[in-house]
């Protein structure tokens, strides 16, 4: 039992500690068009990234699967800077279709960022000799993690959309802007550094 704490403890930090800004930022790209009237379709779209990271964090960690981790640690702000630009071409906020194309994305992008998710969880382990515990551990960590993230990026688009009345489409396309500015900055880092 102590070691499901601690494991899922890691996995939350790392979602919200400052060294997984690209996944924050991420999440954050993902969350700007939704607001707390669209909770149901914004947790179906988190869970396509849910999805899509626990699959890959599984595999990679347990090692049926091996990408390069400066691919993929380039890669992850790329899906940042895709997710951002695509919000800028949002028209409406009818969300009329019943599995948009963001839904395909996000779980698209989840596998990538499942990777990077499991590089650190990987270093963690050392040599233990069951994995499967702190591996779901650290997952229920990092969703939970994900989760409050998620809460907190609904109750800022409240209180700028909500009650300092910024049009919806404005803090949309700030936010945006915001993201793309730091995942360019990522990018730029992380060809420097891996290549």
């Amino acid at each position: 039992m102590n070691e499901m704490l601690i494991y899922g403890h890691l996995g939350f930090r790392h979602i919200i500690d400052w060294a997984g800004s690209d996944h924050i930022l991420f999440v954050m790209a993902l969350t700007l068009r939704y607001i707390w009237t669209d909770w149901k379709k914004l947790l179906l779209l988190i869970t396509a990234f849910t999805i899509g990271h626990s699959i890959t964090l599984a595999l990679s960690t347990l090692e049926w699967v091996n990408f390069p981790i400066a691919w993929v640690e380039t890669l992850i702000p790329i899906t940042i800077l895709i997710t951002a630009a695509a919000n800028l071409w949002v028209k409406s906020f009818n969300f009329n279709e019943k599995y948009p194309l963001i839904y395909f994305f996000a779980l698209f992008f989840g596998l990538i960022h499942g990777l990077g998710f499991s590089h650190y969880l990987k270093s963690l382990l050392g040599k233990e000799q069951s994995i499967l515990g702190p591996l779901f551990s650290f997952n229920i960590g990092l969703e939970i993690g994900q989760l409050l993230m998620v809460s907190v990026l609904l109750i800022i688009s409240f209180i700028f959309v909500s009650l300092i009345k910024v049009q919806r489409k404005l803090y949309l396309q700030i936010g945006s802007v915001i993201a793309i500015g730091l995942a360019l900055n990522m990018v730029f880092d992380r060809i420097h550094s891996n290549f």
